[in-house]
């Protein structure tokens, strides 16, 4: 009994000591709780308080999606995507380094087949390289750049990632970035321009100074001029208490960036690139740019910049040269003329200027001409591109008054700032003639285009002006902005000055620069042809050598300035087609090696981008038989060698139809058969037939044949025939 008692006894004092100790240890977790509620809430209270403060005033910022580029008809030009880097990450505790080494061969056949960035050999050196033999050495390394989900996922697929069943145990992953993609390359490069990553460089006062957000800005192009409506603006969140938990609540949503509607043309774009890229590799020339710009609206449907890289010897986009500033050459007559004939003085347009071949002015160098007559009339000096014709009615104006040119040319709009857009737009520039520092000579020199800096954009637009009788419209190359809810703003067609010659004067001038081409005396009479009439005036300019100035006192370098003799700037401008001007365009060729023409040159660009315009239809003519542009015309059906061709009859889609007769097709042995009306093919095998050799020249349908049909020939001789489009 008392040993039952005692160890009774003995047990209750075991649980009483244990209770006491987990009591014990109770109170005492009690007393630091409560001192670490006292500290935290009162003694320390300020402290904590401030954290809490900051983490709630914390701002964190959602990036916008920068808005698109579309051309004229909507075709994307540029747009943002999400894509990913693709990465390694060595220090994956689940790798397994033996295993990846053994399935290496494998991994690198797959990565070269479908990745041939690197052949086997490059891809295992560029894969085994991290494996270092301490992991705190090794890092995350990117192996593949602007890659997308599927090509992640692709590769999981691959050998050793696909042993894997845990996500990233393999060290497979990936980052996403934004992108700025150009679904036409290098496509108008300079006038749409090109983005990169920059750490905020348009958010300065939106975000807070510490932050670092990278995002997607313009540095060229429409990209850059407008940047801030393309970027759209940042989107604010801040941290909140809520009910169980803190989360981000949106201040300011992210509003996403403008899209713009271009007014660039693909297909025009691509003929003006390629016909420019043609003619500067065969001029050998240092660049070129061309410009094609909508005579009623002052859209600007194309525009290329190419230049020589010395390293590759391919063309590139390289500099916006439609937009710098340089001497114009003889293209500046045409500007010179319009205040002659507004203000009068260049009537009666029959009055004869003595020329010859050479006229001192002011005392400075003689002024040559080097195929005028002896005597010109006033409505011929831009034919005959003749300087000193137009120093000789410019100058006597502006004697009393040297400045009085520019300040007629400034009246009309000419130095005006366009605003299309594009980075780097600059203004003519006409210097401030001084009478005692040989300003009489400079303002001889400005009459035919040396001693100014005008930009082939300004030159075009005026251009443009008298093709559009006489309305001065401003060149645009934004359509219109949409907003990211759709709403369209348009950008409407504007007008620099409503009017800066009457039409009367605008169709002097216009039948002035056709003379060039179609004239006698013209400088451009080898870009004359039948399918579209091109006009437009030459210029040819000796290139001025880069001033120098004393790095120390900035003052010019003597002998450093001049000009660089055998070194020419060559220029175009053309208006097509003449009967009914619908295009205003420019081309300026530097430093070509294989020629001096500027028709040769830059004339023959643009006479080719409006024969391959014409092709395409774009002129208001079509190549088909329907009644579209002129209803009720009856189409012209060429002849054809085969008898069952004799006749056309039946609808075709026209009003009409006209029966055509092949031309006599008798063969007589030992002479020359009839071939005009055929075309290229069947006057090649009627020729051949005979045993005759064609040489032929032109497009479209035989005109001309030499010798006559008919006349006897022996077998093998060369039967010319021209051909053309009727």
């Amino acid at each position: 009994m008392n040993k039952d008692s005692n160890r009774h006894k003995n047990k209750r004092a075991q649980i009483i000591w244990r209770y006491g100790l987990v009591t014990f240890g109770i109170i005492l977790m009690a007393i630091a709780i409560s001192y670490s509620a006292v500290k935290n809430t009162v003694v320390e209270a300020h402290h904590w308080n401030a954290k809490a403060e900051k983490a709630l005033s914390r701002v964190s910022y959602e990036k916008p999606r920068r808005g698109d580029i579309l051309a004229d008809d909507g075709t994307l030009l540029a747009t943002t995507l999400k894509v990913c880097d693709i990465a390694i990450d060595y220090r994956s505790n689940a790798r397994n380094d033996t295993v990846f080494v053994q399935c290496l061969d494998s991994l690198c056949d797959s990565m070269a087949h479908y990745y041939p960035i690197r052949s086997k050999e490059q891809w295992r050196e560029f894969l085994a390289k991290p494996l270092a033999p301490k992991r705190e050495a090794r890092k995350t390394k990117v192996i593949l750049k602007g890659k997308n989900i599927a090509e992640y996922q692709r590769i999981l697929k691959f050998p050793f990632f696909n042993r894997f069943r845990r996500k990233y145990a393999h060290g497979l992953t990936y980052f996403q970035t934004e992108a700025r993609l150009y679904p036409y390359g290098e496509m108008a490069t300079l006038s749409i321009g090109r983005c990169n990553t920059r750490m905020m460089p348009r958010y300065e006062g939106k975000c807070g100074p510490n932050d670092s957000i990278p995002v997607l800005a313009g540095y060229s192009g429409l990209e850059y001029a407008l940047n801030d409506m393309l970027a759209g603006e940042m989107g604010t969140q801040k941290l909140v208490p809520l009910t169980r938990k803190m989360d981000n609540w949106v201040q300011r949503p992210a509003v996403n960036g403008l899209t713009l509607r271009t007014t660039i043309n693909i297909e025009m774009q691509d003929i003006v690139e390629g016909e420019l890229k043609g003619v500067l590799q065969q001029a050998q020339a240092k660049w070129g740019t061309c410009l094609l710009m909508e005579v009623a609206t002052g859209d600007i449907k194309a525009i290329s910049n190419l230049e020589l890289d010395p390293a590759t010897g391919q063309y590139i986009e390289a500099r916006n040269y439609a937009v710098q500033a340089y001497e114009p050459g003889s293209v500046m007559k045409v500007i010179s003329m319009v205040p002659a004939l507004e203000d009068g003085y260049a009537f009666p347009l029959g009055k004869t200027y003595p020329i010859g071949r050479s006229f001192k002015y002011a005392g400075g160098k003689p002024i040559t001409d080097t195929h005028s007559p002896a005597y010109l009339e006033v409505n011929r000096f831009i034919e005959y591109s003749s300087n000193i014709g137009m120093a000789k009615l410019i100058c006597p104006q502006y004697e009393n008054n040297l400045n009085g040119f520019r300040d007629r040319l400034a009246s009309m709009g000419f130095f005006d700032r366009f605003g299309t857009g594009i980075h780097g737009e600059r203004k003519p520039y006409f210097p401030t003639l001084d009478p005692k520092a040989g300003g009489r000579v400079s303002l001889s020199r400005m009459a035919y285009g040396y001693s100014t800096m005008i930009p082939p954009l300004y030159t075009c637009a005026f251009y443009n002006a008298v093709a559009n009788k006489g309305k001065f419209v401003r060149p645009r190359i934004v359509k219109s902005y949409i907003h990211p809810d759709g709403t369209v703003e348009n950008n409407p067609i504007s007008y620099v000055r409503d009017s800066i010659c009457s039409q009367r004067n605008a169709k002097i001038l216009l039948d002035m620069i056709h003379s060039v081409v179609y004239g006698e005396g013209g400088t451009a009479k080898t870009l004359r042809n039948d399918t579209v009439h091109v006009i437009g005036k030459t210029g040819t300019c000796i290139i001025a050598n880069e001033t120098k100035r004393d790095e120390v006192t900035g003052q010019i370098i003597k002998g450093a300035g001049g000009y660089n003799a055998g070194h020419y700037r060559l220029s175009f401008c053309g208006i097509f087609p003449y009967e009914d001007p619908k295009y205003t365009c420019i081309t300026v060729i530097s430093d070509a090696a294989t020629t001096r023409s500027a028709a040769q040159s830059s004339g023959r660009v643009v006479k080719n981008v409006a024969m391959k315009m014409y092709s395409h239809g774009m002129l208001g003519r079509y190549a088909d038989y329907k009644e579209t542009a002129n209803p009720g015309t009856v189409p012209t059906l060429y002849a054809s060698a085969p008898s069952k061709h004799n006749s056309v009859k039946g609808y075709i889609g026209s009003a009409h139809t006209r029966q055509f007769k092949y031309p006599d097709q008798q063969m007589q042995a030992g002479k020359v058969p009839n071939v005009i009306g055929l075309g290229l093919r069947d006057a090649l095998a009627l020729i051949e037939d005979g045993g005759y050799v064609l040489d032929a020249a032109g497009t479209g349908f035989a005109a001309e044949q030499d010798p006559p049909a008919g006349t006897p020939a022996p077998k093998g001789q060369k039967i010319n025939v021209r051909f053309k489009v009727r």
